[in-house]
């Protein structure tokens, strides 16, 4: 018969066993796993409000094939580094983020976010881009045009480190922009930011014929109240037509030219 310490001592080594032939176990079919071939790719693009898609799940694959030499498909699922992927989509314009794993069953899962465009610009030279809600540009989709608001005019060409500047032109209209689409009423009626040559911001509404000239941003917020006050109170009782420009730049004023 076996005393108590020679009991602890088959079971200890049963436990150590048991959990080596696991490991085995666990090993193994990790090794197959990553010995099995890719059999698929597949793409998940959200979409954006509207159901609007500016790259397709045709892109994504494109991306990736171009990225990495070749097809995933047929590839052993060890020689896939869905990190790396990531890296590779999100240096695409499009893309905002890129979520990628290799599934139980041998494919590669990948999900894009897309960059979600806010302003679209044309610029001194006609050359047209949108802008995102950080500030990245975005180049115009070949799938989709995004209803967005437009400035047009006096723009100078895009910098990437326009932001960070003390001083710039497209910094203010950004500014401006998200300013307008924080606002329900602001972001319902106006349609199109004009930049005439003194760099002043006019803006356009979507209804009626008026130009709303705003100058700077400087106090933007007190020229805005003075234009959501004059539209409550003059022209509720007026109307939209009398007025063929409405003046913010002086300070405290509201100076309106009739037709």
């Amino acid at each position: 018969m076996f005393n108590d310490d020679t009991i602890k001592v088959l079971k200890r080594v049963g436990l150590i066993t048991g959990a080596g032939l696991l490991m085995l176990l666990i090993t193994a079919a990790i090794n197959r796993k990553l010995a099995m071939p890719v059999l698929a790719t597949e793409v998940v693009v959200n979409p954006l409000e509207g159901n609007v898609f500016l790259i397709d799940s045709t892109d994504v694959v494109s991306i990736i094939n171009k990225s990495w030499g070749e097809s995933l498909d047929g590839l052993p699922a060890g020689n896939i580094d869905p990190d790396r992927i990531e890296r590779f989509l999100e240096e695409d314009a499009f893309v905002k983020n890129a979520e990628v794993a290799i599934t139980a069953n041998s494919k590669v899962k990948v999900i894009i976010t897309q960059r979600q465009p806010v302003l679209r610009v044309i610029d001194s030279e006609g050359v047209q881009y949108y802008l995102d809600e950080t500030g990245s540009r975005v180049p115009l989709s070949k799938h989709f045009t995004a209803r967005t608001l437009v400035a047009t005019g006096n723009i100078p060409h895009f910098t990437s480190d326009f932001q960070l500047r003390k001083k710039h032109l497209l910094k203010d209209l950004f500014e401006l922009t998200q300013t307008i689409l924080a606002d329900p009423l602001w972001s319902a009626m106006f349609e199109q930011v004009y930049v005439n040559r003194r760099n002043e911001f006019v803006l356009v509404p979507k209804v009626g014929d008026q130009l709303v000239i705003l100058g700077g941003v400087d106090n933007l917020e007190q020229k805005l109240r003075r234009l959501r006050i004059f539209y409550q109170e003059a022209l509720s009782h007026e109307g939209w037509q009398k007025y063929s420009t409405i003046d913010l730049r002086f300070k405290g004023q509201v100076v309106c030219e009739r037709n």
